[in-house]
């Protein structure tokens, strides 16, 4: 068995600062959208995913995928999204087993609404508080975690 190698004071301080600042910063967003617009994260990012979409719909496998769930959270949530008439499901068109999920036009409105509260939360908890140098190495450093982790 390999020897642990512990982290030291510069390591332990990023993984602690990680820790605090992404727990908190989740908080606050949350908080937010269920405040402002009686979404969760998860719901407000799905209503992203399939408004980006051209038709405004994408298979429920794809959608778990970039919002970065399980399929079994992923049909919650849009059970729950179905049931305010935000989001609606059909079955794939190319494969009968599949499923779509597809942004009503209700969904669009709570998405538009939803939006610039959003983004001023987003930009008061992390964007603006970092200058463009750190959102650079944030982004960097912060893609390549995802990235290693997603293969």
């Amino acid at each position: 068995m390999a020897e642990t190698r512990w982290l030291d004071e510069q390591e332990m301080a990023a993984w602690r600062g990680f820790i605090m600042a992404s727990s908190l910063v989740a908080r606050r967003l949350e908080q937010q959208l269920k405040d402002d617009s009686g979404l969760s994260h998860t719901q407000y990012e799905i209503l992203v995913h399939l408004s980006a979409e051209p038709e405004g719909e994408l298979r429920m496998t794809e959608l778990a995928d970039r919002v970065v769930t399980s399929k079994s959270g992923l049909t919650y949530q849009i059970a729950q999204l179905e049931k305010s008439g935000v989001v609606e499901r059909r079955s794939c068109p190319s494969d009968v087993r599949g499923v779509v999920a597809r942004l009503t036009e209700h969904g669009r409105e709570v998405l538009r609404a939803a939006a610039p509260g959003h983004v001023a939360a987003a930009r008061a908890a992390l964007i603006d508080v970092l200058d463009r140098e750190q959102l650079g190495v944030l982004a960097e450093a912060l893609g390549e975690v995802a990235r290693r982790l997603r293969e």
